[in-house]
């Protein structure tokens, strides 16, 4: 036991014995302070304002079966806080086995920012064809729309329709690019 005592007190004071070691020369780095700005942005993209786009579309009615096509829409928005509001005009040639058709549009949207590049909304307004038998609808839909960036966001958007006159009530989906500016 005794040598057990001896190699516990050895150790002790090995251990109380270390103390911190100093360098002989201390290193300077000399500092230099100056104002530079850096931009920093939010990252939310601007969603006031107007826009252009383009989109395709595939339509079906129990009366022309699927029709697929291509558009053209312009709009303006206003937000307010992560709310927004906005309406829109837009055109687009439709074609299938049977017929080939342009059908016009004005809908009103109002919609929730999910984040600030990310927008769901739901539209409603009136459509018109332009050729043939002059049938005319209610619409009633919603989307999402996502920023891509500044001045780019991508949309899909469903959208039912009420016949008013005729009766072809229809189904819609598009895809497409806005152009925002």
């Amino acid at each position: 036991m005794s040598q057990r005592l001896l190699i516990a007190v050895s150790g002790a004071l090995l251990a109380g014995g270390a103390g911190p070691s100093l360098a002989s020369d201390v290193i300077t780095v000399p500092v230099e302070s100056s104002e530079i700005a850096v931009p920093v942005s939010d990252g939310a993209f601007d969603w006031n304002g107007f826009y252009t786009g383009v989109y395709g579309v595939v339509q079906s009615s129990e009366l022309r079966g699927t029709e697929v096509g291509a558009g053209v829409e312009a709009g303006v928005n206003a937000q307010f806080d992560f709310f927004l509001v906005g309406g829109e005009v837009a055109l687009q040639g439709l074609t299938s086995d049977t017929i080939d058709t342009a059908y016009g549009k004005i809908t009103g949207r109002g919609g929730v920012l999910i984040t600030p590049d990310v927008l769901a909304y739901a539209s409603a307004g009136y459509g018109m064809e332009l050729t043939g038998t002059g049938e005319s609808d209610v619409l009633a839909g919603g989307g999402v729309e996502f920023a891509v960036n500044d001045s780019l966001s991508l949309n899909a958007e469903y959208t039912r329709s009420f016949s008013v006159e005729g009766d072809n009530s229809k189904d819609q989906l598009t895809l497409g690019a806005r152009f925002h500016f």
